[in-house]
């Protein structure tokens, strides 16, 4: 059985999602960053962290897309075309979407205040809301980001919507918000937001 460790307030929900969306059972242990049942396996403090036989597996990314190959859902098999394109889409939101949040976050709260320069945040806004116009045109007609068959980067690009609204980064092009309120009504992603 899994064992995930971090809170659902984290880039933990990806994982606890994934999970329930494969349909496994598992443990959850909702320990929040930096704390000793999370340093004890990853010295960075960082959740997620998803244990499979013993073995500590860290980075949300990482360990989702580690799940989807396993059990051979939720992803397009290594070597493909398709896994091409869904890995360049991963990166693509990892790169504009993740990485414009957790600056923000990290000016907002994470380190320390005086090292904090709030005025970036404008930039980081003005990027995101950009890079929503790029994921716009590179949408498939859907239900999901790729077509027909959810992945990896739906997961990824759901949680970076929710982060994006409890930031106060506006969700500007109409596509994503509709494409954002269907994904919130898959059951799995329900149980995931109860815990």
């Amino acid at each position: 059985m899994y064992t995930v460790i971090g809170t659902v307030k984290s880039r933990t929900f990806r994982v606890v999602w994934m999970l329930e969306e494969i349909g496994v059972q598992f443990e959850h242990i909702p320990a929040p960053p930096q704390s000793e049942g999370v340093t004890s396996f990853n010295p960075a403090g960082k959740v997620p962290v998803l244990i499979d036989d013993g073995t500590p597996i860290t980075d949300s990314t990482a360990i989702i897309q580690y799940l989807a190959d396993k059990h051979g859902k939720f992803t397009h098999p290594a070597g493909t075309l398709e896994r091409a394109r869904q890995d360049s889409l991963t990166q693509f939101l990892l790169d504009e979407f993740d990485a414009n949040l957790w600056t923000a976050a990290r000016h907002s709260f994470v380190l320390p205040e005086e090292l904090r320069h709030s005025a970036i945040k404008n930039t980081l806004r003005w990027e995101f809301e950009r890079s929503q116009k790029v994921l716009a045109s590179r949408m498939s007609d859907g239900p999901f980001l790729m077509g027909g068959k959810m992945t990896v980067p739906d997961i990824i690009l759901t949680h970076c919507g929710n982060w994006a609204l409890s930031a106060r980064f506006p969700i500007t092009e109409h596509r994503l918000s509709t494409y954002l309120d269907k994904m919130r009504e898959r059951p799995a992603y329900k149980r995931t937001a109860e815990r």
